[in-house]
């Protein structure tokens, strides 16, 4: 197989011809349920664990959760089967299903796929990221709950576009309504001080993120356990270290805040200490497998 396909609607087809219609509430009102999973070593990692994530998001929003959820399940792993030989030894692939209540016939419901964008960030885990705190707020939870993850991310767009006016590199910090540290865009955040060790928001306040509960676990087997609670700006300027976390990326160092170095402003030993473990978690070297695959033919 030379040309990727999709699962949409109950079938599968060329990737290139999947389309909203124009009246799909996914489209028209944003109303668009989402889950982004990756591989390692060509297989899906913590599938279960976003799966339930879909759950409840579609719970939420008062879908089929049952039923769409399984029809997902299955589908997925149709995905891998017959996307199987198309992956590169050694290459990951990032693999995204939405689901929308669709234009009245139905959910719209899919699966697609594509190797991971590696280059995006390979040379972050070694010279870490550049992050700005934005004007623009978390959205608030009595708009929608922060376990809610879907397609309505304006917050994130606007918030990235000022970071990035300051340096086109830069990625933005959220602060939620009271505020405390929220999100990075599309990422938790980890903080790392010496004195009162790793800490992250309330999984009740942000989106419970499925590599932050990785680096809960690897905290538990490294002796350092993470702390879920309000983190203060000042904390999170004062901090040693600061790491953002999602599917994709799994763990990246911060390196500065608002032109303020973070901690010596550079990866730091708890970081490394911490990706070293999730190497040996997943049995790849997760930046090295980044700079490998950074070009492809």
């Amino acid at each position: 197989m030379s040309q990727r396909t999709a699962y949409f609607c109950g079938k599968w087809i060329d990737e290139g011809e999947m389309k909203i219609p124009i009246g799909d509430l996914g489209f028209s009102m944003g109303v668009t349920v989402t889950e982004r999973l990756r591989t390692f070593g060509g297989r899906l990692f913590r599938k279960s664990e976003h799966l339930s994530r879909m759950r409840h998001s579609l719970e939420i929003v008062g879908m089929d959760a049952d039923g769409i959820v399984d029809e997902i399940d299955h589908a997925l792993d149709e995905y891998m089967e017959r996307h199987q030989e198309m992956f590169a030894p050694g290459d990951d692939w990032a693999v995204i299903t939405f689901a929308t209540p669709g234009s009245g016939n139905g959910p719209t419901v899919a699966v697609h796929g594509a190797p991971l964008a590696f280059a995006e960030w390979a040379a972050q885990f070694r010279t870490g990221v550049v992050t700005y705190v934005s004007r623009h707020r978390q959205v608030p939870p009595d708009c929608w709950p922060p376990q809610l993850k879907c397609r309505s991310r304006m917050h994130y767009y606007l918030a990235d576009a000022e970071a990035r006016g300051q340096n086109p590199a830069a990625r933005a910090v959220l602060l939620d309504q009271e505020g405390f540290v929220g999100e990075g865009s599309t990422a938790n955040l980890v903080v790392y001080d010496r004195a009162t060790g790793l800490a992250t928001p309330k999984s009740s306040k942000v989106l419970p993120g499925v590599s932050v509960a990785v680096i809960a676990e690897l905290s538990q087997e490294l002796g350092a356990p993470l702390e879920q609670r309000d983190i203060t700006l000042d904390e999170l300027r004062a901090a040693d270290e600061v790491w953002l976390t999602s599917t994709s990326i799994c763990m990246l160092p911060v390196v500065s805040l608002d032109e303020q170095p973070v901690g010596e402003g550079k990866p730091g030993p708890m970081y490394d200490k911490f990706l070293a473990a999730w190497n040996s978690h997943v049995g790849i070297d997760i930046a090295r497998q980044a700079e490998q695959f950074a070009t492809r033919a």
